[in-house]
């Protein structure tokens, strides 16, 4: 059966965004893995860990302070709340922090910890000086979460069909 989106500009910033979000899925499982190596074991430091790069990133705010800035309940995972500009930042933090760790062999929970911050302050710098929005400042997004509920609930429009003689 051919469907037609209802709105395929839509669509396209949705699948954006789901590739993004999947994108960021994988490169955070990568920066665990290599957080791990550098000695970052239990769940607790890997919070830690992980706050260190938002803190850089987001001017000095953690996880929590993300959540109360941006409005968003402690049951709401932040990266589902990003748009395409947000995600694609924290990308960058992510992927470089990975990289910078093996690179430099870091070693040690507290050594990570300012790895990961040091990157997430220069990520924020160059936003800075290129004259973008910072990331805290950025819209709260739709989660995606909420769009792939919406697109199962969507009916599907059948494509109309031509009658004779039309073109």
């Amino acid at each position: 059966m051919n469907t037609e989106p209802t709105n395929p500009q839509q669509t396209v910033f949705e699948q954006r965004k789901r590739q993004d979000a999947n994108e960021m899925k994988k490169h955070n499982l990568q920066l665990a893995d290599a957080a791990k190596d550098a000695g970052v074991i239990e769940p607790y430091d890997y919070a830690i860990f992980q706050n260190h790069g938002y803190m850089g990133l987001y001017g000095g705010l953690d996880a929590k302070g993300i959540h109360r800035h941006k409005g968003l309940k402690s049951s709401e995972n932040i990266l589902d709340h990003m748009g395409s500009t947000e995600l694609a930042a924290n990308l960058f933090r992510a992927t470089q922090t990975e990289e910078k760790l093996r690179r430099e062999q870091i070693k040690g929970k507290e050594k990570a910890n300012q790895a990961h911050l040091e990157v997430g302050k220069k990520v924020r710098k160059t936003i800075e000086e290129i004259g973008g929005t910072m990331p805290e400042n950025l819209p709260v997004a739709d989660s995606i979460r909420t769009l792939e509920k919406q697109d199962e609930k969507k009916p599907l429009k059948p494509k109309s069909k031509k009658k004779d003689g039309e073109s």
